[in-house]
């Protein structure tokens, strides 16, 4: 199996921290999310311990709630030591809801509005991650207007190329996040924060992209930014103390992906941090990632219900099921690859090639291509792996399709989190 809490149980059935999916699905019915709490918990731990030994105790992880947004997660996070970043007025409301507090909240964004700023400054935001001048503007003016002093960190780009998907590189200086060192740039954006009344210039922020499995980009990102803080301190005199080097290391959605091993590429980052201190000598009072993948998508297992087995003859054979790209959008998105199972017959053999295709009406509408599986019959629940991250979170009702439910399951036991979307909830803000 991908991961060590799946199991195939006496029924010949999967089973997800010792639960039978197929019991799950017929008791919360189909498509259906399942998150290991355990396995969240475990993850939030590998950072947060990682960090406190290698950056010292005020660092923490953040966890990147676009990954997955919703009530239940905060308190979990919160429990395990984690401060937030949030990205829209939607998730604050979330996360406050849930009695996570916006003072361990981080608000990133490459176009807040006004009223997005003035909600965060209201809300008490902890950190802002300014990304460019004109919000730098808007938000000396909430501040000012608040009677605070807003603490910002200043979103920069460092030229790099981690060799990621593109639609999840975000380091390289042409791009649409942050203001980029090599053209000069950033140092006028330091300027000017510097010479605004109401915000506090606590540190920078930089990210390289997602799904990086090795610390050669976070390596480098250290070395330019530590740099370029010095530079700064030289030349406008002022001194950064916070660093925050954005998201967290890949996760495994097949057998081909590698294991990355987080404690160790954070040593090796911090290695190459303290290096880079000295060389400079300068000083840092904290340390932020912002793992969010890396700390659900393995909980997560998405179940479906298999609709019917279509044998194209000379071409493919397609296994339809109750869900597809309105609950995972990401294989229509990006071709990204999943492991699936006949969770019915996990004992099975999986020798049966096909083509797992939604119920959307659109040629699209794909969860995996040409893959194994034990062959389904109509009935069988299909389960697709490492779900937890931009699954959930990237739902939409297209061809007015209801969201799923969400299920927790911990130490045995089961409880509803989400509770599927009804056709009443879709038309609840027509007129």
């Amino acid at each position: 199996m991908l991961y060590n809490n799946l199991t195939v149980n006496e029924k010949g059935h999967l089973a997800v921290g010792g639960l039978d999916t197929v019991e799950l699905a017929a008791e919360y019915g189909t498509p259906l999310y399942i998150l290991d709490e355990n396995v969240i918990r475990t993850n939030c731990r590998t950072y947060v311990n990682a960090m406190h030994e290698c950056f010292g105790p005020e660092s923490a992880p953040l966890y990147a709630s676009k990954a997955l947004c919703f009530k239940g997660i905060y308190p979990l996070v919160q429990s395990e030591g984690m401060c937030v970043d949030v990205v829209s007025p939607g998730e604050i409301y979330t996360a406050l809801a849930a009695g996570f507090p916006a003072s361990k909240m981080f608000f990133h964004g490459t176009n807040k509005t006004d009223s997005d700023i003035e909600y965060g400054v209201k809300s008490g935001i902890g950190y802002f991650v300014v990304d460019n001048l004109n919000e730098l503007e808007v938000l000396d003016r909430a501040a000012a207007q608040a009677g605070i002093t807003q603490k910002i960190l200043l979103r920069l780009t460092c030229g790099l190329d981690p060799h990621t998907l593109e639609a999840i590189n975000t380091g390289k200086v042409d791009s649409q996040f942050g203001v980029p060192i090599d053209t000069g740039q950033a140092y006028g954006f330091v300027k000017a924060a510097l010479e605004c009344s109401n915000v506090e210039v606590a540190g920078f922020h930089s990210h390289v992209g997602s799904q990086i499995f090795e610390s050669d980009s976070f390596n480098r990102q250290v070395e330019i930014l530590i740099s370029f803080a010095a530079k700064v301190r030289d030349g406008l005199g002022h001194t950064i103390k916070v660093l925050n080097i954005g998201g967290g290391f890949g996760v495994r959605y097949t057998e081909k992906d590698p294991v990355s091993d987080i404690p160790a590429r954070i040593r090796e980052v911090a290695d190459h941090l303290n290096t880079a201190l000295e060389k400079n000598d300068f000083a840092l009072d904290a340390v932020f990632m912002e793992p969010g993948r890396s700390i659900v998508a393995d909980a997560g297992v998405t179940l479906y219900q298999t609709g019917g087995v279509k044998e194209v003859k000379g071409y493919r054979n397609y296994v339809t099921v109750d869900g597809g790209m309105t609950d995972n959008p990401r294989y229509a998105l990006y071709k990204s690859e999943y492991t699936v199972l006949n969770a019915s017959r996990a004992d099975e053999e999986a020798d049966y090639e096909c083509t797992i295709a939604g119920r959307c009406c659109e040629s699209g509408d794909r969860i995996a291509e040409n893959i194994l599986v034990a062959k389904p019959e109509r009935g069988d629940i299909i389960a697709v792996l490492t779900t937890g991250a931009y699954n959930y979170a990237m739902a939409s009702n297209y061809n007015r399709v209801p969201r799923p439910a969400m299920v927790m399951i911990a130490d045995g036991k089961a409880r509803l989190v989400v509770k599927r979307e009804s056709y009443e909830d879709m038309m609840r803000n027509e007129l």
